[in-house]
């Protein structure tokens, strides 16, 4: 037996299994993406409706005065990508498709909006009577959107996901079409 606290361990070796295969000591890992996958889902759902419920106008005008082309669709393909990929994400559907749109809303946002006002999204500006006074976000919390959205497309959805459902409904019809062709 060599283990972590043997004299005879090897040390590099036990540092390696224990960073490396962390996850595969403790089953409760797997469920892992089910966090992330409603924070994102729920994230990006919460601003498509903030969006919608203003109007797609009123946020087109926005994107126009940004000098984004096609405001109007871009709005209304902006909306929907936030409400139905945060839906699909929120479900553990299609995953992999619906975050590089997704993505790409992410980046638009960073490089048109955020960047200029550096990398934290908290900016306290003042307290006052009223409450707190906060400036113009920076880019942390797309930032983060995108490690997680990365974190499900490489370490998949987790389980309670419509995309494990799929995956175990095309193992069932995938041996009875090879048995059933032959």
């Amino acid at each position: 037996m060599n283990t972590i606290l043997s004299p005879t361990a090897n040390p590099k070796k036990s540092l390696q299994d224990i960073a490396f295969d962390l996850p595969g000591r403790f089953p409760i890992a797997r469920w892992a993406p089910i966090p992330l996958r409603l924070i994102v889902g729920f994230g990006f759902m919460e601003h498509g409706f903030a969006k919608l419920s203003k109007g797609p106008d009123a946020f087109a005008t926005i994107l126009h005065a940004l000098a984004v082309p096609a405001p109007h669709f871009t709005a209304w393909f902006t909306i929907l990508t936030e409400l139905l990929g945060g839906l699909a994400i929120f479900l553990g559907a299609f995953v992999s498709l619906v975050s590089l749109p997704m993505a790409a809303l992410l980046l638009v946002a960073i490089f048109t909006v955020h960047l200029p006002y550096g990398f934290s999204s908290i900016k306290l500006l003042a307290v006052t009577a009223a409450g707190a006074q906060f400036g113009p976000p920076g880019f942390e919390t797309d930032l983060l959107y995108l490690a997680c959205l990365t974190a499900l497309v490489l370490g998949g959805s987790g389980p309670l996901a419509i995309d494990g459902l799929l995956a175990k409904r095309r193992e069932i019809t995938r041996p009875s079409m090879q048995t059933g062709g032959a």
